[in-house]
């Protein structure tokens, strides 16, 4: 018998969202993790909102609104309130009730200062790796470290000479022309900007730019530290030395090697490297090193190193940094940032980052 449409909707309906989810849903076992990390920031979120005044909406909803918008690769904050007006899965993701309407973009803006002084994402990101490590998917007995460029928010269009006087010219607007003119970071800064830098890599253009860098764990690929740093060829092994002690701090990981790619092999952060009890695995030309001090020493010891079984599995298994970098960019909306000056970058990143620790934490589990 043919059924016939009922265009009559329904005045009550009583359901239970979490009967509408599937049982294997790859974002079950994310949820579960993600209500463990932010239960355990209960103190974090206390310090970070005031006891008196009206009710705002729970950061934890935020932060995991934000996942969403990650894995799901939504472009914006509005497209991503959109979708929460109508899209059950992610009202049951993050334990919005279905019969409020969903809040507005600017709810993140508000936020977003709260969250950088209180430094709640850095916190957020760390805890998912205190998860992983309590599920036995971590161990960080071998690290990988790589670093690459993150286009800014700013064009070339905004860079001025930095000895003009910007706080009397009235028309900061207008198109810079270069036409005859050398540009570089010496004598030129963005006005839009400030902190980014003109920086090439691959052989294209210069873009103004800002660095990113990424410490993986070679066996499960986790990320297990991120960084935002000036480009300007020396933050790669500055930040890979700060996101190794942080590591060790924050959860007593202290691995045996470090594989990196040639822009890590100078004799300083080798050496520092060693200092820290891990033995580096670097890349390194086959040039003769002259010298006997101890950073040319360090060289010596890597070049004989490259000869060892244990160099070239660390080489073998780097190349798994390299998909992890491919998703934060492409996937996670990384090639460019959306916000200016480093710490919102920063943020952003690594929201971006715990999401992809998350979706690699249910593969590494067999949750799917």
């Amino acid at each position: 018998m043919r059924g016939q449409v009922d265009r009559q909707q329904s005045m009550f309906v009583v359901f239970n969202p979490e009967e509408r989810i599937p049982d294997d849903h790859p974002l079950r076992p994310i949820k579960a993790w993600c209500d463990r990390a932010l239960a355990g920031m209960s103190r974090d979120f206390n310090r970070a909102y005031s006891a008196r005044g009206r009710d705002s909406i729970p950061p934890e909803t935020l932060i995991k609104a934000l996942l969403i918008r990650a894995v799901f690769s939504i472009p914006s904050e509005s497209r991503l309130c959109e979708a929460i007006e109508f899209n059950l899965l992610y009202r049951w993701f993050i334990d919005w009730p279905l019969d409020r309407k969903a809040f507005t973009p600017e709810v993140f803006s508000m936020n977003r200062d709260r969250f950088e002084m209180h430094d709640i994402v850095r916190k957020f990101f760390e805890r998912i790796i205190a998860e992983a490590m309590v599920d036995g998917l971590l161990d960080g007995d071998h690290l990988t470290v790589d670093g690459t460029l993150i286009r800014s928010l700013a064009g070339t269009k905004s860079m001025k000479r930095i000895d003009d006087d910007h706080e009397n010219n009235d028309d900061l607007n207008t198109w810079a022309g270069f036409k005859g003119e050398r540009i570089s970071n010496k004598t030129h800064r963005s006005v839009v900007d400030p902190e980014a830098l003109l920086m090439r890599k691959g052989g294209g253009g210069a873009h103004l730019s800002h660095s990113m860098h990424v410490l993986t764990d070679s066996k499960s690929g986790l990320c297990v530290g991120l960084a935002i740093d000036a480009a300007d060829g020396h933050a790669e092994r500055r930040s890979a030395l700060a996101m190794i002690d942080r590591v060790r701090r924050r959860h007593g990981v202290v691995p045996t090697t470090l594989a990196a790619d040639a822009g890590y092999g100078t004799g300083a952060f080798l050496c520092a490297v060693e200092d820290r009890g891990i033995r580096p695995h670097a890349a390194m030309p086959s040039n003769h090193i002259v010298g006997d001090t101890e950073l040319h020493e360090a060289r010596k010891r890597m070049r004989a190193r490259q000869r060892t079984r244990s160099y070239h599995t660390s080489q073998r298994i780097r190349r798994m940094i390299e998909p992890v970098i491919g998703w934060l960019k492409e996937t996670g909306a990384l090639s460019r940032t959306r916000f200016l000056g480093r710490p919102r970058i920063q943020d952003d990143a690594q929201l971006v980052g715990a999401a992809c620790n998350l979706l690699r934490m249910t593969r590494l589990s067999g949750a799917t």
